[in-house]
């Protein structure tokens, strides 16, 4: 199924612009990425409703409205921490060089690798792993987006990334959080912008526990 670009259009407008996404590179990315590719064929439907979607294992693709919010926050992103269907994967690709993506559901992981080659993003590189462990071994990051909640700051993606850096992950209870966009500053972390969200839970040694 490949939706009518002025559904995918109506999308930018009516959840996007209006409701405060004002970076045009932002605008035009999610304009342009087909998020009818990274939602099962019985939502596709609904893949530019104002709504997270289900996707399989209990994991949902992020609502349009998160998606772009972490993308203008970061400005540039390296490392998605949550891959799920690897929609934000997409939506990063269009704004970085290259992008590093981690999911910890081996079924999730090899279907975001099928959704993105099919829409075109093969240079995105899909990892397998505990998430909330970063990728050391590609660190440092100019920033990093993760796609859970998480109980609190996740200590080791900080550490992985550069100077002056921004995480931005979702902060807070299972049930409702806030997402913190964390700058490495040589104070400490430092919160630039906090909106309330609700997010999947981060399972993982720095986050939730199943």
């Amino acid at each position: 199924m490949s939706a009518d670009p002025d559904t995918r259009h109506r999308m930018v407008e009516d959840q996007l612009r209006a409701r405060d996404i004002v970076d045009q590179r932002v605008l035009d990315t999610m304009e342009r990425v087909p998020r009818e590719l990274f939602v099962p064929v019985g939502e596709q439907h609904r893949a530019y409703a104002d709504a997270a979607l289900p996707i399989g294992h209990g994991q949902t693709i992020s609502q349009p409205y998160m998606v772009a919010r972490i993308a203008e926050a970061l400005g540039l992103a390296v490392l998605d921490v949550g891959t799920g269907s690897g929609y934000q994967a997409a939506v990063l690709a269009e704004l970085a060089g290259e992008v590093h993506t981690i999911e910890r559901i081996p079924e999730l992981a090899e279907q975001a690798r099928k959704n993105l080659a099919e829409a075109g993003y093969e240079r995105v590189q899909v990892h397998l792993g505990d998430g909330s462990l970063g990728l050391p071994a590609e660190a440092p990051f100019t920033a990093i987006a993760v796609a859970a909640a998480a109980p609190g700051l996740p200590e080791l993606l900080y550490e992985q990334l550069e100077p002056r850096g921004r995480l931005a992950v979702p902060v807070g209870g299972r049930w409702g959080q806030r997402l913190e966009v964390i700058v490495r500053s040589p104070e400490g972390p430092a919160v630039v912008h906090s909106v309330p969200c609700r997010f999947v839970p981060l399972v993982g040694e720095q986050g939730f526990r199943k």
